[in-house]
């Protein structure tokens, strides 16, 4: 206790939003009690409107997790509807003491290394945003996002930010200073259908911040269908990814080759503004029949004369590229890209795909 009678300052809260969490809530605050992180902790709860026994099953975890030393905090509200996942983190933040703060779902629960092992990365890394890997739960319920999240090497943290998987460490296994996410965030509250963590993961990267990943599975990450990820629509993570593509590569680069000439390309490229349209030179890829088709004309555009896009065999085209494929895997070796996809089976069985020689100057947006 500090002088007054005021509890410490804990090191490190566990922040833990809840919305009629009962199912899972039992897991989650156990992996809390069974920590083996030696500094103080703290599990700072905000119940979101929850209408199911969640508060009944917190207030029985609460006397457990304090007779063993670990400072519980409550908060909520229980107006008629739940203000969303970003509102009940920046609460659960706002209601905390600790100098480092672990993000924890309701729904997931931590291996017991977890606090410290990523308390030691957020030590040495004080700008990164800390992560793990997983464990799915059930398993191989997104074998290939599950392979995503636990395989990129520590270079791809940064380079595949693009991708349609949002954050290259997911938000349930974040992790970092206090000082830091007070620096970056807080969290959009715009409540159900935003993708809060993703637009905090992009504020991070604007100011400068690091990605990195514990290499362990220290989480038990949940799939099921009630999960709020499922109520973010993909146009809206889509847009905000092009905006993002836009502002952080694009103008760099005074031309670029988009690569795939077929749906996912010509929606990016319908997905530009007018100036970032204006620096596509090129459509590459390996079909015959969109190559014969000699160029891609955008119909909709108000420009006149429309805009005409040539459509290349990928070995004619020149770099930088933005790939849109859906990936199975992506190589960079010795300093050129290979790019494997599961659409079209030509780009892993023809002879002449092996990898590309040209330099590696490419953006994945899969």
């Amino acid at each position: 206790m500090e002088a007054g009678g005021q509890p410490a300052a804990a090191h490190v809260s566990v922040i833990l939003p809840v919305h009629n969490a009962e199912a899972w809530l039992d897991e989650c605050l156990r992996s809390v009690l069974q920590q083996d992180f030696e500094g103080s902790m703290e599990l700072s709860v905000f119940n979101d409107a929850s209408k199911d026994k969640s508060m009944t099953i917190i207030e029985k975890w609460k006397v457990k997790l304090e007779d063993s030393g670990i400072l519980v905090v409550i908060g909520g509200h229980d107006s008629p509807s739940p203000r969303g996942v970003g509102y009940s983190k920046n609460q659960a933040i706002a209601q905390s003491s600790g100098s480092y703060l672990c993000f924890l779902d309701s729904d997931d629960a931590m291996m017991p290394q977890r606090v410290r092992l990523q308390h030691e990365a957020a030590v040495r890394h004080p700008t990164s945003i800390i992560g793990c890997q997983v464990r799915r739960e059930p398993p191989n319920s997104t074998e290939r996002y599950t392979r995503w999240i636990n395989q990129l090497a520590s270079d791809q943290l940064l380079t595949q930010v693009f991708t349609s998987h949002g954050p290259t460490v997911v938000m349930p296994t974040w992790f970092c200073s206090r000082a830091w996410f007070s620096h970056v965030g807080p969290f959009d509250e715009g409540g159900q259908g935003v993708p809060e963590d993703l637009l905090f993961f992009y504020s991070h990267l604007r100011k400068g911040g690091g990605v990195v990943r514990v290499d362990q599975s220290l989480l038990i990450y949940r799939y099921h269908p009630k999960a709020a990820t499922h109520s973010v629509l993909e146009t809206t993570i889509w847009t905000h990814r092009v905006r993002f593509l836009e502002e952080r590569a694009l103008p760099h680069w005074a031309a670029f080759t988009i690569w795939n000439a077929g749906r996912q390309g010509r929606r990016l490229y319908r997905s530009l503004t007018a100036e970032s349209r204006r620096k596509v030179v090129a459509f590459c890829d390996v079909d015959e029949n969109k190559i014969k088709k000699g160029f891609y004309s955008y119909e909709d555009s108000e420009e006149r004369p429309k805009p005409r896009v040539p459509i290349l065999h990928f070995r004619a085209a020149r770099p930088p590229f933005v790939i849109c494929v859906k990936l199975a895997a992506r190589f960079v070796v010795a300093g050129y890209t290979q790019q494997i996809t599961d659409m079209d089976p030509r780009w892993q069985n023809s002879e002449e795909n092996k990898p590309h020689r040209h330099p590696c100057r490419s953006l994945t947006l899969s």
